[in-house]
């Protein structure tokens, strides 16, 4: 088993979302309590274990420290950089296996993209609901944008998805993390996307908490924007074809950034998202009894 970590959706060293990623070649996945041990002891919110079933066809499975996760973007776009930059695979398209069903990647010479999983609107939420989620940040009503409102959303993993309605309010949120584990619980969500859209420089700035496992906040979440990507093209905040660029991870002090396109029409419709990411450790894993 080869081990590393690679910083996804950013080109400068040791910002952006750190990855584990164990390539495992064409072996079995090893059990599961060594790969959430493994993911434990690299202490990134996720590691890629990645096996290749094919050619051109590769299955991942995706560790928190605290448990197995269906899919994640970050680290998928982390497992892709590691396999093209260490010579496994060249440029090209890829299909790819995960629990959140199967997948087309294009590596590219700079950047990995990935399609996100069939997008799906969760659950909308009442004003309590409401005034309950912007509580569990140290805000308010007065603090929601005119005309957007919290929403579940899906493009693999449901989030729920929460407007505010400047930079300065999303950098002021505060995260009550018991209450948040809490919400997440109840609402069936891996957690939540808070969002500034309308930006100069972006379609949007965010942030991403997910207490529920184990990761208080998420500097790069390439799931979470496909999402949101989703969300702003629905309520025609952003067009087909367009490629659109989402900045997470400030508040952090590891900027990033996340790259969507949603393709298609009212039939039916695509979500991508793209970035880049650069490998910084390779590691050994030392097996046996000390001696």
């Amino acid at each position: 088993m080869q081990l590393y970590v690679a910083d996804a959706f950013t080109t400068v060293r040791f910002s952006g979302n750190q990855a584990g990623v164990a390539l495992l070649g064409s072996g079995d996945f090893p059990p599961e309590e060594l790969m959430r041990a493994l993911a434990g002891e690299l202490k990134h919110s996720e590691t890629a274990f990645v096996r290749q079933t094919g050619d051109k066809a590769f299955h991942i499975r995706y560790f928190t420290p605290a448990e197995e996760v269906d899919l994640c973007g970050h680290a998928t776009i982390a497992a892709f950089t590691v396999l093209r930059d260490t010579g496994a695979i060249a440029p090209g398209d890829y299909a790819l296996h995960t629990r959140s069903g199967d997948l087309e990647i294009g590596v590219g010479t700079d950047a990995v993209w990935m399609d996100m999983a069939a997008p799906q609107d969760g659950r909308s939420f009442s004003e309590g609901e409401q005034r309950e989620l912007y509580a569990a940040y140290g805000l308010t009503l007065a603090d929601r944008p005119d005309g957007l409102e919290p929403q579940a959303v899906s493009t693999g993993l449901m989030d729920i998805l929460l407007p505010v309605r400047d930079r300065e309010t999303l950098d002021k949120a505060v995260q009550n993390e018991a209450e948040v584990t809490r919400l997440s619980e109840h609402y069936g969500v891996v957690g939540v996307h808070m969002f500034c859209p309308h930006t100069p420089d972006a379609a949007a700035h965010c942030r991403n908490f997910a207490p529920l496992y184990a990761i208080p906040e998420e500097a790069a979440t390439g799931t979470s924007n496909g999402a949101l990507t989703y969300y702003l093209y629905r309520r025609g905040l952003i067009s087909a074809g367009a490629d659109n660029r989402f900045v997470q991870g400030e508040k952090m002090g590891k900027p990033s950034e996340i790259l969507s396109r949603i393709t298609g029409d009212e039939g039916g419709v695509k979500v991508r998202v793209g970035g880049r990411a650069l490998l910084t450790l390779k590691c050994e894993l030392i097996t046996g009894e000390p001696t």
